[in-house]
């Protein structure tokens, strides 16, 4: 805003008067400042072992999580398989999950999960690495984590589809996705995007499509690959403006983009989308490896048991994940792979979201 100077003997009058305008217009609009940082505190060896998992953080020094990403290291080979994602997730300390209740699990989130899974094949390669979107804004000055969770899925090739949805009034950021036991290896995480609860968009079966605005839901898709169920569970997690925030003035923009494969057997693909001018900035991502048609149709699982998500990142413009400290991130990229054996009629997805200066 510039700075002006007031002259004359009517100074004060004028300020006085301008003030009790401010207060008495509410529909005024102010100009808002917005900082995006990545935090990343590098990547975590493992799993060592098979049907296992492991559990890494990156933290915000400063401002709130509005989203957060996660990529692995999968090695080369056969074993490049056993290793997916089981969970991009927030955190309340770095450490503890939002696993019980549904509904409002927590506010003014800090930290973010990276949650590394195996199945029966491991590689000394096999790391992750979590990545934290953190904003800070004199508007959306406060957040909240919406959580929500389904049983299952139970069988071979089938998928869970749960949708977490934020409070009316208030403005989606991100989200994220975990499924659990680790000990199930076959079942993971294969989709994590926003979504609409409404029925265009079938209460959140169907994705947002690239160009929405303003979608108020997260959704996250577990597949089950090879069968097993030991209380199988895919929790959903909606990162929410806080309550009593006038966001109605905001934007928050949708860039999908989809590409077909991977289709070959122990094969990888991946795409990625960026913010483009007059969108705001990157405040979080998401992705999935589905069988295509996301934000049209259903969704539907991949053609392949084994196929899984590596990762969902914030990125430069040719799909290499940021760094610590990074400020000028506008690409999101998904990292998708199949299992053993080939994966016909398989596409990879990825979003962006993208909020304008009003946050």
């Amino acid at each position: 805003m510039k700075k002006r100077t007031l002259r004359g003997l009517a100074t004060g009058k004028a300020l006085v008067i301008g003030a009790l305008l401010a207060v008495a217009a509410p529909g005024i609009a102010y100009a808002n400042t917005v900082s995006v940082t990545v935090r990343t505190p590098g990547a975590t060896l493992g799993p060592a072992g098979t049907f296992a998992e492991i559990s890494t953080h990156a933290d915000c020094g400063g401002g709130l999580i509005s989203g957060g990403g996660i990529n692995q290291a999968i090695g080369t080979g056969m074993a490049s398989n056993g290793n997916h994602v089981n969970g991009t997730a927030p955190s309340p300390d770095g450490s503890t999950e939002y696993t019980g209740s549904t509904g409002v699990v927590g506010t003014d989130v800090t930290h973010w999960l990276g949650i590394g899974g195996s199945g029966g094949a491991v590689d000394a390669d096999f790391s992750t690495t979590p990545y934290a979107v953190c904003f800070s804004s004199n508007l959306i000055n406060h957040t909240q984590v919406v959580m929500n969770k389904i049983a299952g899925p139970t069988t071979s090739g089938t998928v869970g589809l749960v949708v977490a949805s934020c409070p009316a009034n208030t403005r989606l950021l991100g989200g994220g996705a975990r499924s659990t036991p680790a000990s199930i290896g076959s079942l993971k995480p294969i989709a994590s995007f926003p979504t609409f609860n409404n029925a265009a968009h079938d209460f959140g079966q169907k994705a947002a499509a690239d160009g929405e605005t303003n979608p108020d839901s997260w959704a996250a898709v577990g597949w089950n690959g090879g069968g097993g169920n030991s209380n199988n569970t895919t929790y959903a997690y909606a990162i929410c403006s806080g309550n009593n925030i006038n966001v109605s003035g905001t934007t928050v923009k949708v860039r999908h983009s989809e590409v077909s494969g991977p289709t070959a057997a122990t094969a990888g693909q991946t795409v990625t989308v960026g913010c483009g001018v007059g969108d705001g900035s990157l405040v979080s991502g998401g992705a999935a490896i589905s069988g295509g048609g996301v934000t049209t149709t259903d969704f539907t699982g991949p053609g392949s048991g084994g196929d899984h998500l590596n990762g969902s990142f914030p990125s430069d413009a040719g799909g290499n994940p940021v760094g610590d400290g990074a400020t000028t991130a506008a690409y999101w990229t998904a990292f998708t792979h199949t299992g053993g054996v080939s994966s016909p009629n398989t596409y990879s997805d990825v979003w962006a979201l993208c909020a304008d200066d009003g946050i």
